[in-house]
């Protein structure tokens, strides 16, 4: 198969790569393009078929809440006895349900497939308020539950230090060793 043939195919595909690169995708591109393919198979397989531009933020929801049935992370219930516990010392039957940061990504990438598959921006529905409030609930429900109190960012104010000025030793996530 010639080069230039498999460039034509993948532009015709729609695919983000670049014409002159003969490599494989990234990770996230692939990523992307599997959550592409599950979500536009999700919709296939609804009774009736939702055809992709009839797809809405409603629609979205509901791949999600179908998506908490695959989900690892143990979301204790308000009854749970181990509700706010950040290591409970004992199994529960609490359910396991999708983390919110894997909704967070799964959401970018298919905002972004969205676009790139011929979609506007502006009826993009993984980019609606509904879903971002959708995510912002699930951070809070499950931060709750994990006795971890979620808090908004502070702004920053006017005075406060420039980039240049910041304290590298007190951020989060800087290694330091003894």
């Amino acid at each position: 198969m010639s080069s230039s043939y498999t460039r034509g195919k993948d532009l015709a595909e729609g695919s983000s790569r670049s014409p002159s690169r003969d490599q494989p995708p990234s990770r996230y591109e692939s990523q992307k393009r599997r959550d592409w393919n599950t979500f536009n198979h999700y919709l296939k397989n609804q009774r009736p078929p939702i055809p992709l531009p009839h797809c809405h933020t409603n629609h979205v929801l509901e791949f999600l809440r179908y998506l908490d049935q695959f989900g690892k992370t143990k979301v204790h219930l308000l009854g749970c006895m181990f509700y706010g516990q950040p290591d409970p010392p004992a199994p529960c039957t609490c359910p396991l349900r999708q983390a919110w940061g894997s909704l967070d990504a799964l959401i970018g990438r298919l905002r972004a497939a969205y676009e790139e598959n011929g979609g506007s921006s502006e009826t993009n529905p993984f980019a609606s308020i509904g879903i971002r409030v959708y995510l912002r609930e699930v951070k809070e429900c499950q931060a709750k539950a994990r006795g971890i109190a979620y808090k908004k960012k502070q702004k920053k104010l006017a005075n406060s230090p420039s980039k240049g000025d910041h304290d590298y030793a007190s951020s989060p996530g800087f290694l330091t060793f003894s």
